[in-house]
């Protein structure tokens, strides 16, 4: 028997929204940055990639806070229990409505799989790309009463990084609308991270 359970809180929710359009906005502007093609023209596309990743910066200082401060952290530390059984699942099981090995909870939102690659995330890429990216922005910077700035191979070398690093959040965000259409419905995992509440087991969600 299934349970409607208040999953995401409000401010997840507004944090999951904000973040993905920054990450569409980001990964719009840097690609015409590049040359990919034109909408916003140049110049402006610089200044509006620049604010978007302010914005960017200053939402994931906001949710950092909210993660330690509500202990939500804790949703994100790496397992490896049931890992063999979520690659098969999501493989093979899931195409043939095979039940999900591990089942979501209020306090444990995220599969073993999930865990590793958001820690990944959260760690990895994406402070690769928000350093590189400062990086990229104040590589002139004023020192002495002069504009210094870092040597044109230290530049090419973050330009590397920051666009690798662009990639892989795609990557991740290609896999994940895909993933989001998996639920009992297609619309399920959307509808609760729009409302906050979704369906468990009822005895699942007793922790």
């Amino acid at each position: 028997m299934k349970k409607k359970v208040y999953i995401y809180k409000a401010y997840e929710r507004f944090w999951h929204w904000t973040q993905a359009f920054l990450v569409f906005f980001l990964a719009f502007t840097g690609f015409e940055i590049h040359g990919t093609f034109e909408f916003f023209g140049f110049r402006n596309a610089v200044i509006y990639h620049n604010a978007a990743a302010v914005s960017f910066m200053i939402l994931i200082v906001f949710t950092i806070f909210w993660h330690f401060t509500t202990g939500e952290w804790k949703q994100y530390v790496p397992t490896t229990k049931n890992i063999k059984a979520q690659i098969l699942y999501y493989a093979v099981g899931m195409f043939k409505n095979a039940p999900h090995p591990v089942h979501k909870t209020e306090l444990s939102k995220l599969n073993p799989l999930q865990r590793i690659v958001y820690f990944l995330l959260k760690v990895v890429f994406i402070p690769l790309m928000v350093i590189s990216g400062l990086l990229y922005m104040f590589y002139r910077y004023p020192h002495n009463g002069n504009i210094v700035s870092i040597n044109t191979e230290g530049l090419t070398t973050i330009a590397v990084l920051h666009t690798l690093g662009a990639f892989i959040m795609i990557a991740f965000v290609v896999v994940h609308l895909y993933l989001i259409t998996t639920g009992t419905t297609i619309f399920t995992n959307l509808k609760a991270m729009l409302t906050g509440y979704e369906e468990i087991e009822e005895e699942e969600s007793k922790n």
